[in-house]
């Protein structure tokens, strides 16, 4: 019988996180369409794109190997240089915001005591991390944030949440921090610490895009500055985010697409993605909006197309 339970919570896994949710009031539903009447349209938010810390992972979890195009590159698995990043937006009215949070600064200064510790810190190789910017030395500087943003709720993307101040509010795709998975019976205590005294995390509400080229189009501000894309795939509550800058659109992949590689080639991610055919097929759209934006300047997952990281 105890086997039996055993194999059926494998099966079932648990759930990525055991933080509140409640629903999002933020942003207003829309379409694809009403997207790009206003997409290369100089906007009004500046973005910043920060490297918290240089890591190295295995290529196979980054890059789908078996992908025909990786074969004929001859790519193999390996050691992987990425990037772990938070963007900063500011908009004039609504206040600075991050997309995802980096790493924090216990991670640097005190492991014994970060989120991620333990055998899942030993697991994922954080002594391999060469720490920059943690999160908490950008707020100490700052000492204002309106909000974050999650592409989605893997540990790379939340472990510098213990930085953020408390009363911040914090927003995800649908369904993100209660999927199930086996890999979460190790994970879940590590993103349950991340979270630790957080305000619930409020999830966007997406609805069906009429013109059905995303699965949802959220305008964050109902101004037409900030856009939310429900990109399912890579976990099922993805998102990516589009900020209009004065400059032109940015578009955040979020692991959509983790490396320039990947994007460049249109392969999807590898091991570390939960469903390849639609993170295939999310990529895929991106990658066409992109290239029929080339003002478009694109900030993927984990490594830079052309230089757009930064450390203050």
């Amino acid at each position: 019988m105890r086997t039996l339970v055993l194999v059926v919570l494998a099966v079932s896994g648990c759930s990525v996180s055991t933080h509140a949710t409640k629903a999002s009031t933020l942003g207003t539903s829309s379409s694809s369409k009403a997207l790009l009447e206003v997409l290369d349209a100089p906007g009004p938010v500046t973005v910043e794109t920060v490297a918290s810390c240089d890591w190295v992972v295995d290529r196979s979890g980054l890059i789908n190997l078996s992908h025909e195009k990786a074969k004929a590159a001859g790519l193999t698995d390996g050691e992987e240089p990425i990037q772990v990043y938070f963007h900063v937006l500011r908009h004039p009215t609504k206040g600075t915001f991050i997309i995802d949070t980096g790493v924090e600064k216990a991670l640097r200064d005190d492991p014994s005591k970060a989120a991620i510790r333990g055998f899942v810190a030993s697991f994922m190789k954080l002594e391999k991390m060469k720490v920059h910017v943690a999160l908490g030395d950008w707020v100490d500087r700052e000492k204002k944030l309106d909000g974050v943003f999650l592409t989605h709720l893997h540990l790379d993307h939340v472990s510098g949440m213990a930085d953020v101040p408390k009363g911040t509010p914090i927003y995800s795709g649908p369904g993100e921090a209660a999927h199930r998975g086996a890999l979460n019976f190790a994970v879940q205590g590590s993103t349950d610490r991340a979270f630790a005294g957080q305000e619930p995390i409020s999830e966007l509400q997406f609805r069906p895009d009429p013109d059905g080229r995303f699965a949802g189009v959220i305008d964050v501000f109902g101004d037409g500055s900030v856009w939310a894309l429900s990109v399912p795939g890579h976990t099922p509550g993805s998102v990516a985010f589009i900020a209009r800058t004065p400059s032109g659109p940015v578009l955040f992949t979020g692991d959509t697409s983790h490396t320039a590689w990947g994007w460049q080639n249109g392969v999807d991610p590898g091991s570390f993605t939960d469903d390849h055919a639609a993170n295939a097929s999310a990529l895929e759209k991106l990658r066409t909006l992109a290239a029929e934006h080339p003002a478009m300047t694109v900030r993927l997952g984990h490594q830079a197309l052309s230089g757009t990281a930064e450390n203050p």
